[in-house]
């Protein structure tokens, strides 16, 4: 092998940008994604082995499923609980 085929966003940069808790270095692992050629083919397989964390062909993932951003610490809001239950009715 020449190497090439590991010359992808996620090889290149620092690995810790993808699995942050910060919302910044999470924007910025995402759009490093952006132009990765096995985009579909890293978010097909993450969603399929239901990563528990970490960015995953440009979508965040949290036990499993692709969420739209992290939670912060500590208790959730009223908003977030409601949210919750309703998705689980």
């Amino acid at each position: 092998s020449d190497g090439s085929s590991f010359n992808l966003p996620c090889h290149t940069a620092d690995p810790e940008l993808f699995f942050s808790e910060a919302e910044i270095a999470i924007a910025e692992a995402k759009s490093l994604c952006g132009g990765c050629p096995v985009r579909a083919q890293c978010l097909e397989g993450a969603m399929s082995r239901a990563e528990p964390a970490g960015v995953w062909g440009g979508e965040l993932f949290e036990d499993g499923k692709v969420i739209a951003k992290k939670r912060k610490a500590g208790r959730p809001t009223l908003s977030e609980v409601a949210a919750r239950e309703e998705e689980a009715a």
